[in-house]
């Protein structure tokens, strides 16, 4: 994939990444009842912000834009890697992180081991990888005006 590409379609799928996740745990939390816990509080603070930051970046076709968003996205995917471990039993009992919602407890369980910090991972790591390709790309094309 040649570097415009990356740059024309790389940010738009970035924010259907961070828009999907944000809807995601909007619907775990307000429709389908799920307590979040500290750790899922942590991840939401680190999710939310990138619509907005990604879709004025889009409006704005900033250059630096993965330079915004990196940082909450390398952050993301520590506080949601090391979640998704609390759950698996790798660091032990988490007990309860807040009170009454431990984060060890798996709302959703699909296939076996997909759970929500998995699926925060998995958005933060798409968001890395796009925003890393994105900022390369941005390296690589002479912008005109």
């Amino acid at each position: 994939m040649n570097s415009e590409k990356i740059i024309r379609y790389g940010v738009p799928l970035a924010l259907l990444v961070a828009f999907t996740a944000v809807t995601g745990s909007l619907y775990y939390s307000e429709i389908a009842g799920f307590v979040p816990c500290r750790l899922c509080w942590y991840q939401r603070v680190l999710m939310y912000p990138l619509v907005i930051i990604i879709l004025i970046g889009l409006i704005e076709q900033d250059e630096i834009l993965p330079n915004y968003v990196l940082p909450f996205s390398i952050i993301g995917i520590g506080v949601s890697g090391y979640h998704y471990m609390l759950q698996l039993g790798i660091f032990g009992n988490a007990g309860a992180c807040a009170i009454g919602v431990p984060c060890n407890v798996r709302y959703v369980n699909y296939a076996g081991f997909i759970t929500i910090p998995l699926m925060a991972l998995t958005a933060f790591i798409l968001l890395t990888g796009i925003m890393l390709a994105v900022k390369w790309a941005y390296g690589k094309v002479e912008i005109r005006d």
